[in-house]
């Protein structure tokens, strides 16, 4: 009898054993039927490759001339709600009258010669003022420097 007890104590204690070494977390399911340690890295690599898709970016290009000379282009991360001459003074070397550009880096507009700095959003001529539009993701601004006609 002791012999036998012997057994199913050794059977138990090995049962026991390899019960208590696996791992409860590593068997843990997740909805798809895969480890939850795999599911998890899954969603955070998925969750890191949305927020480099939502960076809010804008190209500034700024020339004169009818684009004959670039003068600056620069892609620039904004924040949300971004006004576009705060956006100018933090990149470029600006002066402005009123809410409208007189100059940008070094380059001024010239009154007698009816030259002056126009600029348009995704190729639509701009309604404002740069100190009263808000930017948006994937904006393209374009300052120009030209005589009016």
């Amino acid at each position: 009898m002791k012999h036998w007890m012997l057994r199913i104590s050794t059977f138990l204690l090995i049962i026991g054993l390899f019960v208590g070494c696996t791992s409860p977390e590593n068997n843990i399911e997740g909805t798809n039927g895969q480890n939850v340690e795999e599911e998890v890295q899954n969603n955070n690599e998925v969750l890191s490759s949305e927020n480099e898709n939502n960076e809010e970016i804008v190209t500034i290009l700024i020339s004169k001339d009818h684009g004959d000379e670039i003068i600056a282009e620069k892609e620039i991360e904004i924040e949300e709600g971004a006004i576009l001459m705060d956006v100018l003074k933090e990149n470029f070397s600006i002066e402005e009258d009123n809410g409208f550009v007189t100059s940008i880096e070094g380059e001024e507009q010239d009154i007698d010669a009816n030259k002056f700095w126009l600029y348009t959003v995704n190729g639509e001529e701009a309604m404002v003022g740069a100190n009263e539009y808000e930017l948006s993701a994937g904006d393209e601004v374009h300052f120009e420097l030209n005589e009016l006609e």
